[in-house]
């Protein structure tokens, strides 16, 4: 692929979608025989920027249209969903269409280590690659979690490893992708929109095994009722399966012993660090923790590498991240939480405690009455914000929680604000995406933090 020539078509002028435009673009400034392409059918001030920047550099961008070039590669950015008129036409060019992940595949010369599911990728990805860089062994992280998949590609050699956080939708078009050691932690119900059922959902993800062989590994939750089954049906290849588990003890697994996380091999027992050692907290962390450490293990770091990164590692930004104190009450940052399994793993690391908890955004056609019902039982306040707060008042019912209904995210922090007490949690953990009023859940929990900053400063201001 590094020697590949002709017409590059990318769809879509998302990160991604710009990455591997200038990768095309890096191609024909080096002398290959490459022309590139971009079509999105947005528009906007962002938009025209990077395709004025690119135009720049001698791509034909085209904007606010469907209408594609003929093209002999297509690259699909991940927000196109299969059935837009986009990506019809690409399709009807008779030409490979592949995601961005694909092509960075397709270009690297480094081993991969790809982690998937529907929640816990970005926590998992990052301490996977903080134990390999631990263990001294070069890492770097790409995909949703860092720089694009393309660009990391095209830069790193065979000495180092690429760790990704790899979606779904990357998936989907990624026909040869193999990933010496590749993680799955879970599926529950999310992007339904885009694939149109779960069974759907659940064989996209199941795609990182695809290639695996002899010499590979795969880790697989089996606490998870999605992920699970996977664990009988991805060795035909020849991979070795890791299962992990914190409530069974598989063996060669990655599991606890009482409250320690321990590594199985050979029938030999290694202990890494207790729970309470973990820097991230909840249930959810410590199937994290343990996929990780099985994922770094199989990657080559050594045990006690592992157990230094895995008491060192920090929460990471906009998962369960600590967005400071006002008045007592703590104030957290989950913002990526962005479908309701994910906030039901988050509500297991606050126990007992009093919760405030922030819900809306808009909805991914996701049923939400489960999760008004687990939330019942622990919320003493829910705030409802955003395009999906009609339907989480319909999910609530007549459960006996207080429910408050706001406009959007400020007006939701300053309504939790009211209620919470001294030794209380607000708690944003929105269950969909911010795409009603951010552009990225990045964003959304930037402007949460900015809120709770602006509030302390306020009551500061007050007690002067």
């Amino acid at each position: 692929m590094r020697s590949w020539s002709g017409h590059l078509l990318v769809l879509g002028l998302g990160a991604s979608g710009e990455a591997a435009a200038r990768w095309g673009l890096a191609r024909a400034a080096e002398g290959a025989n490459v022309s590139v392409s971009v079509v999105d059918s947005g528009s906007g001030e962002t938009l025209e920027a990077r395709a004025e920047a690119l135009r720049a550099q001698g791509a034909d961008v085209r904007t606010g249209k469907n209408e594609v070039p003929q093209a002999d590669l297509v690259v699909a950015s991940p927000g196109i969903k299969p059935h837009s008129e986009l990506m019809r036409n690409a399709v009807d060019l008779g030409v490979p269409v592949i995601s961005e992940l694909e092509l960075a595949y397709r270009v690297s010369a480094a081993p991969w280590v790809a982690i998937t599911g529907t929640n816990g990728k970005t926590t998992t990805t990052a301490l996977v690659g903080h134990l390999l860089q631990e263990a001294g062994i070069p890492a770097e992280l790409a995909g949703n979690i860092g720089p694009a998949a393309i660009k990391v590609a095209a830069e790193v050699g065979p000495a180092a490893i690429i760790v990704a956080e790899v979606s779904s939708f990357q998936l989907t078009l990624a026909d040869t992708f193999h990933p010496r050691v590749a993680a799955l932690l879970n599926i529950t119900p999310d992007h339904l929109d885009y694939h149109g059922s779960m069974e759907a959902y659940a064989s996209e993800k199941a795609k990182v095994f695809a290639h695996q062989s002899v010499g590979d590994t795969a880790v697989i939750d089996v606490d998870d009722a999605g992920s699970a089954p996977y664990a009988g049906n991805v060795g035909g290849g020849g991979a070795t399966i890791r299962r992990v588990s914190r409530v069974l003890s598989p063996e060669d697994g990655a599991y606890l012993v009482d409250d320690v996380l321990v590594l199985s091999e050979g029938g030999q027992e290694l202990p890494l660090v207790s729970v309470q050692d973990l820097g991230i907290k909840g249930d959810h962390n410590v199937s994290n923790a343990l996929a990780a450490a099985a994922c770094a293990r199989a990657a080559g770091a050594d045990i006690e590498s592992i157990r230094r990164g895995l008491r060192s590692f920090k929460p990471i930004e906009h998962r369960l991240e600590p967005a400071g104190v006002v008045d007592g009450v703590e104030y957290f940052n989950d913002s990526k939480a962005t479908n309701p399994d994910a906030v039901l793993k988050a509500l297991t690391a606050f126990g007992d405690r009093s919760l405030v908890l922030l819900l809306g955004g808009r909805n991914k056609g996701v049923d939400l009455r489960e999760l008004a019902l687990r939330v019942a039982e622990q919320a003493k306040q829910v705030v409802l914000f955003g395009e999906a707060a009609p339907e989480f008042e319909s999910a609530f019912g007549e459960l006996d929680t207080e429910i408050v209904t706001v406009d959007g995210l400020s007006s939701a922090v300053k309504a939790a604000a009211k209620t919470a007490e001294p030794g209380d949690v607000v708690l944003l953990s929105p269950g969909c995406t911010s795409f009603d009023e951010f552009t990225g859940y990045d964003a959304r929990g930037n402007r949460f933090k900015e809120l709770v900053s602006e509030l302390k400063e306020a009551r500061d201001g007050q007690d002067a």
